[in-house]
């Protein structure tokens, strides 16, 4: 898995159990993910996120999305999408790694995997999986 690259530089840091990095504001502490990039940037401090947090809402994408934009592979497999409330932190949309067995309110964890062959992405799963 060390082959494959990040789908984009700077999501989680390279830790034996990564975290995502986002980013404090300055001005009055609020917590938003991903890290902004460019002259933004210089109004945030990156902040490593909870590798763990609470399933707040999710959906099944059953469909094949337009293309563009979607670049993915002509054999589409449905997968869940959903937000994870990392607890006093902030609401992270993401991939999840499965489409049964999911309940608003459970708890989850981050994973790194292979996404569309060539990348790594990051996910959650639930926090019974491991």
């Amino acid at each position: 898995m060390n082959a494959l690259k990040p789908i984009a530089e700077g999501l989680w840091s390279n830790d034996a159990q990564p975290r995502l990095i986002g980013a404090r504001r300055k001005s009055d502490g609020e917590i938003i993910f991903p890290m902004p990039h460019g002259d933004a940037a210089s109004d945030y401090d990156a902040v490593e996120l909870s590798p763990t947090g609470t399933l707040w809402s999710w959906t099944i994408q059953s469909f094949r999305p337009k293309s563009p934009p979607y670049i993915g592979p002509e054999d589409f497999l449905p997968f869940a999408i959903g937000y994870v409330e990392l607890t006093e932190q902030v609401i992270v949309e993401t991939r999840l790694t499965q489409t049964h067995g999911l309940k608003i309110g459970m708890p989850m964890e981050l994973v790194i995997e292979p996404f569309d062959g060539n990348l790594l992405t990051y996910a959650f799963r639930p926090l019974e999986a491991t």
